[in-house]
């Protein structure tokens, strides 16, 4: 029986780091208008990788269905951004236009994870 136990147990641990911190999203979203809306809930950002104009703001939107407290925050961490997202409610983020680059922005606690692309 502990041996059963403590597989479950590795299992569990493997599934939590893949999902966390080495799956990666497998495509991104464009948006030429420099505006998208990003949907918070199961524990990702979706859409995770946005591919936007350089130089051009952006507008983020970000709609949050997860009452997760590891969600109650977005932090872009490369562009000192830090806003609080409400439950059930949409928050807009507007970005200055930025030099072509990845920014990545996160949670608090960086188990959501997503991309912003400037090309």
């Amino acid at each position: 029986m502990n041996i059963l136990v403590n597989l479950a147990g590795l299992a569990l641990l493997a599934f939590v780091i893949y999902w966390f911190w080495l799956a990666k999203p497998s495509h991104g979203t464009k948006t030429e208008s420099g505006k998208i809306t990003i949907k918070v809930a199961n524990g990702v950002y979706s859409p995770a990788v946005i591919e936007a104009p350089a130089g051009k703001p952006l507008q983020l939107r970000f709609l949050r269905e997860d009452p997760n407290p590891c969600a109650q925050k977005v932090v872009f961490a490369d562009l000192d951004i830090s806003e609080d997202l409400p439950v059930g409610k949409t928050k807009t983020i507007e970005l200055p236009g930025q030099p072509a680059g990845e920014y990545r922005f996160t949670c608090q606690m960086q188990m959501y994870q997503g991309t912003l692309k400037f090309i």
